[in-house]
């Protein structure tokens, strides 16, 4: 229904107390951190945020994050989903902790929502009131930045993006041309909370117009 949150799925959690020194390598993990946690959902997006909140939770970084090709619908496998991320740390406790807050978020603070009735068309609109360690990079901002992360199918999110830039202050510091790994289009916007905020319901509101009346010219 038109509005509906839609959830992420956990699909498997596993951790690595003390990982070989090649795999290490292998993912540029830095030194002193030895401790995996490999993840995987159902959802790239929300995925993405969760562990950059995992980041602000405990000492942990991020080491791998990928989507997989054409989404969770079209997964190869049981468990493989949407995403896969990896987080490291110096210990196994500081792992589990940044595994915490990433089952949290993705479970309580983060969802994509609906646009029509059957929910055939989905959105991301979420605002991060302080970056973590692992959006600021991708974003190429300080720490603690207010951020506005959008995503939708290709059109939606085109023509919600342009809405947003010009309902508040913010700036596009990143933008996924589509199409994306899971077929949609998106970008990372900062501002003040207030103005990521605006832009946010801005670019709902322009993605649920779209679903409303996909075809404008007369």
């Amino acid at each position: 229904m038109k509005g509906d949150r839609i959830h992420t799925k956990l699909l498997s959690v596993q951790e690595i107390p003390n990982a070989d020194k090649a795999l290490l390598e292998q993912l540029n993990v830095p030194a002193g951190f030895r401790s995996l946690g490999i993840l995987t959902t159902d959802c790239d997006d929300v995925g993405y945020v969760a562990l950059d909140e995992a980041t602000k939770k405990a000492d942990v970084c991020v080491v791998y994050a990928r989507s997989m090709y054409a989404g969770a619908s079209n997964a190869s496998t049981k468990l493989a989903g949407e995403f896969i991320g990896i987080l490291a740390g110096p210990t196994p406790a500081e792992v589990r902790s940044g595994i915490d807050a990433f089952i949290s978020y993705i479970e309580n603070d983060a969802f994509f929502y609906s646009a029509n009735s059957d929910d055939s068309i989905v959105y991301f609109s979420h605002v991060i009131a302080q970056t973590g360690t692992y959006l600021s990079a991708q974003a190429g901002v300080p720490k603690g930045t207010p951020m506005l992360y959008v995503i939708a199918p290709p059109n939606e999110a085109i023509c919600g993006i342009d809405e947003a830039l010009k309902s508040a202050e913010v700036e596009m510091n990143v933008f996924y041309g589509p199409p994306s790994e899971t077929n949609f289009a998106g970008g990372l916007l900062t501002g003040t909370q207030a103005a990521c905020r605006a832009a946010s319901e801005a670019f709902a509101r322009r993605v649920n117009n779209i679903a409303d009346r996909p075809i404008s010219i007369d």
